[in-house]
């Protein structure tokens, strides 16, 4: 099976370690994954702004990148769901029956990293070890997009020396949502806030979660508040082992 790292712009821009822990996890597992060079934004930006004809020549990108692997992996739960759920509303407003067909198939073999490590691999005991107090937040688009469920959590919860505990009202947004977070930084910042104060009721040391850019915007209020709690991506937390803290 060949398999590709989407490696997202956030993370590519901004936390390239996570992406370079996806890898690692990966081939750990014994998986040749490999990093297209040719991959550029997904378009979700685009799209959830209004600019679908904007989109087009991304998704086509990803088409090209992307369309001779058996399997794309994901460290994003917003950008799996965009591949899967906005690529062929993209390709039927473009009026590009070719293009249809193309992101028919791209846009079904694109997984969430837990989704492929549970449901393609089969595994949920990466062999990973951190000893730490987490709490998880699950996104809003793994969550309702994707529908990742307990996917994570099973993960979570077999890593060696993880102390896992429950997240106050765990499913409401964090409030980033991409452009909403300029549009309407007011809303945002207090939605913002009210997960950070979930956070810190748990007295956990680090909150993961499976998207970058929610970490981003929660952890920085975390920061401002001089919480002590750190921010750490799923694959960051999974690819730790005792060797390589």
């Amino acid at each position: 099976m060949r398999v590709a790292v989407m490696v997202t712009c956030i993370n590519d821009a901004l936390f390239p370690g996570t992406g370079a822990s996806v890898v690692r996890l990966l081939r750990r597992l014994g998986v040749d994954a490999e990093f297209p060079e040719a991959q550029t934004c997904c378009g979700q930006p685009m799209v959830n702004t209004g600019y679908l004809d904007e989109a087009v020549p991304l998704v086509r990108n990803y088409v090209d990148a992307f369309e001779t692997y058996d399997a794309v992996v994901t460290p994003s739960g917003s950008c799996a769901g965009s591949v899967r759920h906005q690529h062929g509303m993209v390709a039927r407003r473009a009026g590009d029956p070719g293009l249809e067909r193309a992101v028919t198939g791209t846009s079904a073999r694109v997984h969430e990293l837990s989704e492929f490590l549970v449901d393609v691999l089969g595994v949920t005991d990466v062999g990973a070890y951190f000893p730490h107090r987490v709490t998880y937040h699950p996104t809003c688009h793994s969550l309702r997009m994707l529908g990742v469920g307990d996917r994570p959590r099973q993960l979570l919860e077999a890593v060696r020396g993880l102390r896992l505990t429950e997240l106050p009202n765990a499913e409401e947004c964090c409030g980033f949502g991409g452009t909403f977070a300029v549009k309407n930084s007011d809303t945002s910042v207090a939605m913002g806030a009210d997960k950070a104060r979930h956070v810190r009721s748990t007295g956990a040391e680090v909150l993961v979660a499976g998207d970058s850019s929610c970490l981003m915007h929660i952890g920085g209020l975390l920061s401002r508040q001089r919480s002590g709690v750190r921010v750490m991506h799923l694959a960051d937390v999974l690819a730790a082992t005792e060797d390589a803290p």
